[in-house]
């Protein structure tokens, strides 16, 4: 007889990213958000930081006649928060909560957390202070929603995204135990920063003591209350079985589901929408680089690209880069590469030489100075992706075939050189190159093959694995996604991989090419929401039923 799966009748989630578009966490809720609209109708809620000040926030309008009760009554208990919509399919309620006033009384509750739970907050630096004041007034908002319109006869479940949400989770255990909890971690802080720090993650895995390692690289505060949540919580969830390893060693806590994430596709266009989003990219991006070499790309050039957040060798910025360097020596390419590196720097403004040659109609036969970079940074001397491209004398001289060019700001439609959103741009490519050391899922790639972009990841990457487990064998560009082996020690090995694709992919014939783009695009539809969403039913069951027992024992 098949087990019927308990379903909460309401649900919290808080994260960092509710509202509040930085990186993958945001894509994550995002696209899920409308799956479980349908399924609860109004019965989810999202908690995000109010971080806007006096600005308004792009991804949220407020509604003051919706809960409106409640929040009088919250904000009479001392919440700061505003109730509205988060602007995304759905449109599912968000409360954004102001949490700069628990600073007042920070030292007190981390010394209750400490009685409580253990975790251990005397190390704290950077951000730590400002999630940790986010988490646990996000928890004092699922508090006051709990004692004023819930009660025992609902099932009713808060789930926390990432160590920034830790506090709330383990506040709402003490506090509120007939809640259940849900804790994901989207990558453990310690394995991210064993990987960052240029350590070998993979090889010495079994070998590394998170605790140890947490004092070794000044993590102790990120990965105490990381893994005391994980201990506490009544389900404990990551997002693919690589990341799931990394749980059980780090943080001495197997995780209870794994939850892959999906997407919806409703943000790709469809038909002649399609097409002509996807000529209009790649006329903004032959523009930007002809105003930027002085230099003419008719539309046969291959434009491929890298992005993601701006961590240079756990995302692969470093091999890319190398790749490109190899790549332009190599005489067997077919076609013109322009390669783009859309990572997010500490950027200055956009360049205005750039911005007069752009809104120029003259031709320009001279390159500008620095043509390989489309926005001044700060301290720019010491960025390590220009660095890297100067010692590696990568110019963009007119002789080479490839040319790669770095845009370190946020693709938000704003940036003063594209003016066009990320998705908005990334259908312009042919090919997208993820090779990432350090990647518990990946959305970048998963992404592209959503606008029919062949991709290239590594068997390092939560969705290269998925990809080859999909498709059962080992994956190829004509499949739609290129796989290639990544070690803690192949580097050369994977830069040549790249190398070896984008040749291939040169050399593609007009329907080979579009074979490649179809096979992506019907893999990406196997990632959506509604297979993916079975997984979470999963969690959520586990974590009333584990709430259940606790509250008998």
């Amino acid at each position: 007889m098949v087990r019927k799966f308990v379903l909460p009748d309401f649900i919290f989630e808080s994260s960092w990213e509710v509202c509040n578009q930085i990186g993958g966490i945001y894509t994550v809720l995002s696209t899920r958000a409308n799956t479980l609209q349908q399924i609860l109708n109004d019965r989810i809620i999202f908690i995000g930081p109010d971080c806007w000040s006096e600005r308004p926030c792009p991804f949220f309008e407020e509604d003051l006649s919706l809960l409106a009760e409640w929040k009088s009554t919250a904000i009479q208990e001392g919440l700061q928060l505003r109730v509205g919509r988060w602007l995304i399919p759905g449109r599912p309620i968000a409360v954004l909560v102001d949490f700069k006033p628990f600073f007042a009384c920070k030292n007190e509750i981390y010394a209750q957390f400490w009685n409580d739970f253990k975790v251990d907050s005397l190390h704290a630096y950077g951000d730590y202070d400002e999630a940790s004041m986010f988490s646990y007034a996000a928890a004092k908002v699922v508090e006051s929603f709990y004692h004023y319109q819930l009660n025992d006869s609902f099932k009713v479940i808060y789930h926390g995204n990432e160590w920034m949400t830790g506090l709330g989770l383990l506040y709402i255990q003490k506090h509120v135990p007939q809640i259940a909890t849900i804790f994901t971690t989207h990558a453990t802080s310690i394995g991210r920063s064993i990987a960052g720090n240029n350590k070998p993650l993979y090889e010495y895995l079994l070998a590394y003591n998170g605790d140890q390692m947490a004092e070794e690289l000044n993590m102790q505060s990120k990965h105490s209350i990381e893994k005391q949540t994980a201990l506490h919580v009544d389900c404990f969830t990551t997002v693919s079985d690589i990341t799931a390893t990394e749980c059980k060693v780090l943080l001495d806590k197997p995780v209870d589901v794994v939850l892959p994430n999906g997407f919806e596709d409703d943000f790709v266009p469809k038909g002649s929408a399609f097409t002509a989003k996807r000529q209009a990219a790649r006329r903004r991006m032959l523009k930007v680089a002809s105003a930027l070499l002085g230099e003419t790309f008719d539309n046969d050039t291959l434009i491929v690209s890298t992005s993601g957040r701006y961590e240079f060798r756990n995302k692969g910025i470093d091999v890319f880069i190398e790749a490109m360097n190899r790549l332009k020596n190599d005489g067997r390419l077919a076609k013109k590469v322009l390669a783009f590196i859309d990572v997010p720097a500490w950027m200055k403004e956009p360049r205005q030489d750039l911005m007069e040659r752009l809104r120029s109609k003259q031709t320009f036969t001279q390159p500008l100075n620095h043509p390989m970079l489309t926005h001044w940074l700060n301290e720019q001397d010491s960025d390590r992706t220009l660095g890297m491209i100067n010692n590696l004398g990568l110019d963009n001289n007119e002789e080479s075939n490839v040319k790669l060019i770095f845009v370190p700001c946020y693709l938000t439609g704003q940036d003063g050189i594209f003016n066009l959103s990320y998705y908005d741009l990334i259908l312009g490519n042919d090919l997208c190159v993820y090779p990432s050391y350090y990647e518990p899922w990946g959305y970048t790639p998963l992404e592209a093959v959503a606008f029919k972009v062949p991709c290239i990841t590594t068997d390092l990457a939560g969705f290269g694995l998925w990809a080859e487990h999909t498709l059962g064998h080992e994956s190829e560009i004509m499949d739609g996604v290129k796989v290639i082996h990544r070690t803690d020690y192949n580097f050369s090995e994977v830069a040549d991989g790249i190398k070896e694709t984008i040749i291939e992919f040169s050399l593609f014939d007009k329907k080979q090419v579009e074979k490649s783009r179809s096979h992506a695009f019907q893999l990406s539809k196997k990632a959506l929401w509604k297979h993916f969403i079975k997984y979470y039913e999963t969690a959520y069951d586990l974590a009333l039923r584990n709430a259940q027992k606790r509250l008998k024992a």
